[in-house]
């Protein structure tokens, strides 16, 4: 009853959707290819995403302590992305053994890194918090970003996530409470290549040579080489033998080996040995 929340209500009630423009919303989704999906806040919105078919639930950040409303998305049957702004380790531990006994797969659920302030400060955004909940629960993790720009959902990315939430404005000059630390349409653009070149370059992890670096191994890597002119039967020393490009005789890696061994034929200067 505070004049705060007078205010907030007043802003909620300008910019809310009318229940009934959700069939159209997800209709809309699924022509374009999108997963509609929708965050409830009370019971009743629950049960209407329920109703409406959605295939995943999102369990926003400040419902990760509502007890009753854990249970009913526990057992929805439906995979879950649970969003962890303000909570603590032992906060989220509690919430997915609420969900695991109403009889939620641990498989199911991805749990999303977030701070929950818009926009979040730099300093605020702690994303090895991110990697300690994959550690701690081994589960899929994510991240739901409400910095400043796209570099830091990118980031993430690298540090394992498998989902990012961003937000999403077509003008961030637009009224409401969210714009401002949104993305707009070329900036999200840019953050989804971004993320998608990302994928391709982490890679499996085995370091070797990559196929199109072999083409490269003569031309970058050197040889044992013939410093000066050398007659067959003088030994190889410090003096007559150097290395230089390109890669593809002996590699200088048997330097020592070579050294004081015994000329078998004649070789000119720079001639690979």
């Amino acid at each position: 009853t505070s004049r705060s929340d007078q205010s907030q209500l007043e802003m909620l009630n300008k910019i809310h959707f009318p229940i009934e423009i959700f069939s159209d919303l997800k209709k809309t989704c699924e022509d374009k290819g999108i997963i509609f999906f929708s965050s409830a806040f009370d019971m009743k919105s629950l049960n209407f995403l329920k109703e409406l078919g959605q295939v995943y639930h999102k369990i926003p950040s400040g419902e990760i302590t509502n007890l009753c409303y854990l249970r009913q998305i526990g057992n929805s049957g439906k995979p879950i992305i649970l969003s962890t702004g303000m909570a603590t380790l032992g906060e989220i531990e509690a919430a997915i053994e609420v969900l695991e006994h109403a009889g939620m797969p641990r498989a199911n659920l991805t749990v999303l890194h977030c701070t929950t302030e818009y926009p979040t400060p730099m300093i605020e955004v702690n994303l090895r918090a991110m990697q300690s909940m994959h550690e701690a629960f081994g589960i899929a993790v994510g991240y739901s970003d409400h910095t400043l720009g796209i570099e830091v959902a990118i980031a993430a990315v690298t540090m394992g996530a498998t989902v990012i939430e961003k937000h999403f404005t077509l003008d961030r000059n637009l009224p409401g409470p969210d714009h401002q630390a949104s993305l707009e349409p070329s900036e999200f653009k840019a953050m989804v290549l971004a993320i998608r070149n990302i994928e391709k370059a982490m890679g499996d992890g085995i370091k070797r040579p990559s196929p199109s670096e072999e083409k490269n191994k003569p031309i970058a890597r050197k040889s044992l080489i013939a410093a000066t002119a050398i007659i067959a039967g003088e030994c190889f020393t410090e003096v007559n033998l150097a290395v230089k490009r390109p890669g593809t005789g002996i590699s200088p890696m048997r330097w020592d080996e070579f050294i004081g061994q015994v000329a078998q034929k004649d070789y000119q200067k720079d001639e690979l040995i």
